[in-house]
């Protein structure tokens, strides 16, 4: 689900942040811009050392962030996904946040509507129409655990994207977390995806960095219900989802003796499972009596009992939440407390079940691979399998976990490169089909292949003997060599006098 933000800039970013340092171990990407952008704190880079496909533009506009003023763009509509890819920390948790303005970089009227991807996982429909309508840009956000040493962050194509219309970016962030944060989450199988976040009552700006270490962007929110304001700090490292200070200044409350009902979000929420997290703070003056006592309900179903708020703060969280249209927050005070209810502030994730990831020892193999080639297929970035619609040009995939590559078929895409001994660790391959290009080199060992069926390397230039191991494979049954220039009096007879083996080598 798409947020809005704001174009301009004392809106988005405060002016007063100047001096604080940049966050650390982080990627924030200017996308299609050859130079820096620099916005408060935050410096954001050109994204051309994350990609190697796409297209730059940019914006005749200078009413907008600087970030929002160029763009990479994906023509290519044979290409089956876009990906950008960073250097993480296996099985450290990321937030990723990708940024769209529109800004009929095409000469359209319409933005182009697309998907995006984190690894093997589908994250969302890019559907920015309604913003770019009201003059505004979308930003999406995720978080994930890395299950590799790269993650990658990829557009695609889909059947809502016109003929003669183009995936697009803005700008890419993503944020190394605390281990805290959001730790209840079983990440090992799923992904958060962010539907909303807010600090209520409040009426200012939005809060990001430098108040929020992983510029989370918190949107104000405001109802018929009465606001106060603190009138006391919390500490946000007590928190483990480590919020910014700023998010307690304010709340919604009621009178004493009073149920405090929010609409939140206001808006229809799809059938599913959420993670929803919900700050708290006494906003009196610190004192024995800063504490008030209630209970919470979502949707008249009993989320926490005899919750004792004091002047320091405090959250809860519901790891795995079924909601489904309307959704509303119930705040019901005890007995004997002598003030109402309040709620500062909230964040609510959908959880999505991760797509799994391909095999490693398949990913390393296709890798290396890809770097063996000069003119690699474009869409060769990201998981080679999934997701399944989105795999690499010419693999094809089991269709369960362990997600193993079963089929290479490059055949007459003019490819220029060699074949890498790694070939082999793609030990589930039935057909490699590398017939009609341009590798040179030798045949490498294949001998680990014992899955193979079909073996095509015929019209390239690969040199020297074959293989011997051929003749072991226990399925091969076909094997084209012609047209190369190896070596004719050196054909090992595993090979032809195997039974049931077509081989084709002049």
């Amino acid at each position: 689900m798409s947020t809005c933000i704001f174009l301009l800039w004392l809106v988005s970013i405060p002016l007063s942040i100047h001096a604080t340092p940049q966050p650390r171990g982080n990627y924030l990407l200017n996308c299609g811009a050859s130079e820096n952008a620099e916005e408060g704190a935050l410096t954001y880079i050109p994204d051309d050392n994350y990609i190697s496909t796409g297209n730059k533009t940019s914006l005749n506009r200078t009413d907008i962030l600087p970030r929002l003023q160029t763009l990479r763009f994906f023509p290519n509509e044979n290409a089956r996904k876009f990906c950008y890819t960073f250097p993480v920390i296996k099985e450290k948790k990321y937030l990723v946040k990708t940024i769209y303005f529109y800004g009929r970089f095409d000469g359209g009227i319409n933005p182009p509507i697309f998907d995006q991807m984190i690894d093997g996982t589908k994250w969302s429909v890019v559907n920015t129409t309604e913003d770019y309508a009201t003059g505004g840009s979308s930003y999406y956000e995720a978080v994930v655990v890395a299950q590799n040493k790269f993650l990658s962050v990829c557009l695609a194509r889909n059947e809502h994207t016109m003929h003669g219309s183009s995936p697009f970016i803005s700008s890419l962030e993503v944020y190394y977390l605390d281990d805290s944060v959001y730790n209840s989450t079983n990440f090992e199988k799923n992904v958060l995806v962010s539907v909303a976040r807010n600090s209520f009552g409040s009426e200012g700006d939005i809060i990001s960095f430098p108040d929020d270490n992983f510029n989370r962007y918190w949107q104000p929110f405001k109802d018929e219900n009465p606001f106060v304001s603190s009138q006391s700090s919390v500490s946000p490292g007590t928190f483990w989802n480590i919020p910014p200070q700023k998010a307690f200044s304010s709340a919604l409350t009621t009178s004493r003796g009073k149920n405090l009902v929010i609409n939140w979000p206001p808006f229809l929420l799809p059938n599913g499972l959420y993670y929803i997290a919900l700050y708290f703070q006494d906003n009196r003056n610190p004192s024995p009596y800063s504490w008030r006592v209630f209970d919470v309900y979502i949707n008249g179903v009993k989320f926490y009992e005899n919750l004792n708020v004091t002047d320091n703060g405090l959250s809860v969280v519901g790891a795995e939440w079924p909601l489904s249209g309307k959704t509303e927050i119930t705040l019901v005070p005890g007995n004997d407390t002598p003030v109402g209810p309040l709620i500062n502030a909230g964040e609510l994730f959908q959880i999505l079940s991760s797509g799994g990831k391909t095999v490693t020892r398949d990913v390393v193999a296709m890798e290396e691979l890809r770097e063996k080639l000069s003119n690699p297929p474009e869409d060769w970035a990201g998981d080679p399998c999934l997701p399944r619609q989105n795999s690499w040009t010419g693999v094809s995939c089991s269709k369960q976990a362990p997600f193993r590559i079963l089929s290479l078929d490059l055949t007459g895409f003019g490819l220029y490169g060699s074949l890498p001994a790694s070939i082999s660790n793609l030990t589930a391959l039935k057909h490699l089909l590398l017939g009609d290009n341009r590798f040179s080199g030798t045949i490498p060992d294949l001998s680990a292949l014992k899955s193979l069926e079909i073996l095509h390397l015929e019209n390239n230039h690969f040199e020297g003997a074959v293989p011997s191991s051929l003749g072991q494979l226990p399925n091969l049954h076909e094997v084209f060599l012609q047209n190369n220039k190896l070596d004719g009096s050196n054909i090992p007879e595993s090979l032809t006098k195997k039974d049931g083996v077509s081989v084709r080598l002049s």
